[in-house]
This record gives structure tokens, sequence and C-alpha cells, in this order.
């Protein structure tokens, strides 16, 4: 049966949030999937059917992406995560499950630690906020007025180099991409949301910066390309050492995209691991257990 699809778009602060409701509303938490930097809501079309069978999925279009409005805002990572915070209001969701992706895995944390969201599973994939190290290409990006500089040309030259590299997005996806992040203010989105995030020594900001302030975390778990050379895989091991029980799910072979290298794999994990009735709550490890694990 073909999941139903909706459109949805909510004036949120004067910020016009374009995003797609699949699937039917069943007893089952409602997903949330978050796209990373230089995306939009369609990098989930190829795993989204999978999980809308039995669940609603929510997948919006980040601020300054997709068919979403480019304001003249702050970008910052907070901002962004009470943007979308607002939108699942308006939406009626008030308990979910979060996928996020790279930049979008930075947003589900905030969703976490900052709006103190009821999420009862956070799968980040190649997630931002993890550890330091970043690809140089986005410690370029930080460093002010490069972006500015060039403008929507670099937008729409930067889409072409970036994802034509990461060999997981056909041309026409790319071309559609590359139309959408070179609309008037999207370089001014994506400078000011790069710059909030990382500098030049890599990401300014990390999970531990404010897991500390929440009382009970949910199912946590990471998965990761082993060839990621955006963001490292060395990121998820670190992170799976200072909390307990979280699952880390490596995709040999893969790069920053898995869920677009091998969706099926993808989807059937992420499944599982959002069905999996054993699953515990992630702990913080007390600091004499993190240096001896």
């Amino acid at each position: 049966m073909t999941a139903v699809k909706r459109a949805v778009h909510f004036s949120i602060e004067g910020v016009r949030v374009h995003g797609v409701d699949l699937g039917p509303a069943t007893s089952r938490t409602p997903l949330l999937l978050l796209h990373g930097l230089y995306d939009s809501h369609r990098t989930w079309k190829n795993v989204a059917p999978a999980f809308a069978r039995d669940r609603r999925v929510l997948m919006p279009d980040l601020p300054g992406h997709g068919l979403s409005d480019r304001p003249d805002a702050s970008y910052e990572l907070g901002w962004h995560a009470g943007i979308i915070a607002r939108w699942l209001e308006a939406l009626g969701v008030k308990e979910l499950d979060v996928v996020g992706h790279s930049f979008g895995g930075g947003v589900a944390q905030m969703l976490l630690l900052e709006r103190r969201l009821r999420i009862r599973r956070l799968v980040l994939v190649a997630s931002g906020g993890l550890g330091r190290e970043v690809g140089s290409a986005l410690r370029l990006a930080s460093v002010r007025g490069v972006v500015e500089r060039f403008g929507q040309p670099f937008m729409r030259m930067g889409t072409y180099v970036v994802l034509l590299g990461a060999g997981a997005f056909s041309r026409s996806d790319i071309r559609e991409l590359a139309e959408m992040n070179a609309e008037p203010g999207s370089a001014r989105a994506f400078a000011r949301t790069v710059r909030d995030v990382i500098d030049w020594r890599g990401q300014r900001r990390t999970f531990f910066d404010r897991a500390h302030t929440i009382q009970e975390l949910p199912a946590i778990a990471v998965l990761w390309g082993s060839r990621d050379k955006v963001i490292p895989i060395a990121h998820a091991g670190t992170f799976a050492d200072a909390l307990e029980n979280v699952v880390f799910v490596p995709f040999e072979g893969c790069g920053h995209y898995l869920h677009r290298e091998e969706p099926e794999a993808f989807a059937r994990v992420v499944r599982e691991l959002l069905e999996e009735p054993s699953l515990c709550p992630a702990r913080l490890r007390e600091w004499g257990q993190t240096a001896q694990h």
C-alpha cells in the first residue's frame, strides 16, 4: 500500500517552513527525519516509504534549504531547533522518534537538550556535534566572507562539486538541489549556519556541552559510513565510549550519505532500532568510567 503524502507549510516566527507529512497516523510514535547541509527533505525519498508503512513520518526542509524560506536570521543551531519544535507543535506532535543526518543530527540534539522535546528514540547518522574534526571544505566555508564573496554562483557550483564527489546523488537530484541552493538568501543562510557550528579548527559545539543538563536521555543509536570524508567515523566510537547503552552501527564502505548509498540496509537497521523493545536509555558515564573504558 502506498503511503499518503501531504505537503505541509506553516509560518513559524515569520519563516515559512515547508515539509512533507507521510504515512498513516497510528499508535506508533511519529518519526521526524532531519536532513543535513546543502540538502532537502528529498534526501530521504528512498527510505521514507519503508518507515511510513505503519507510522507517521515528518520531513521538513530546514530554514535556508529546500522549499523553506531563507530569512535574514541568525541561523544558529538553537534557532533551527526552535523553528522545528514550533513546526512540530503546529502538527500536533507531542512525542516522537528522530533521525538526524549530519547537520540535522545537530538540530536533533538541540531538540532534546535545549527544547526538551519528548524524544523516545534518537538515531544520529554521520552526525555533527559529536567531535571536533570536520572536512576541510566546511572549515574553509566557515571563514567570514568566503561564501558571501562568491554568493549564489558559489552555492550552485558548490552543490555540484560537493555532491558529485559524494557519489550518492543522481545528476537530476544534484541539478534540483543546485537550483534550490542558488535561490536568493541561500548563501547568507549557508554561511551563517556553518559559522555557528564550525570554525577553522573544526566543530565548535558538541553534545557534551549540554548533555549534563538533562535528567534522562532517550535510547540513542549512531550510524556511520566507514569511508566518511566529511565527519570521521571515529566520532561514533568516542561518543559510544562516553555514554552507556549507545548502539553503534557502522556501514562498511559507505561515505557520508549512507541513507542514499545503502537505502535498503539503512531502512532495515533504523526500523529495527525503532522497534527493538530492549533498547535502554543512554546514560552519561562517570568521568572515571570513561577514562578507563
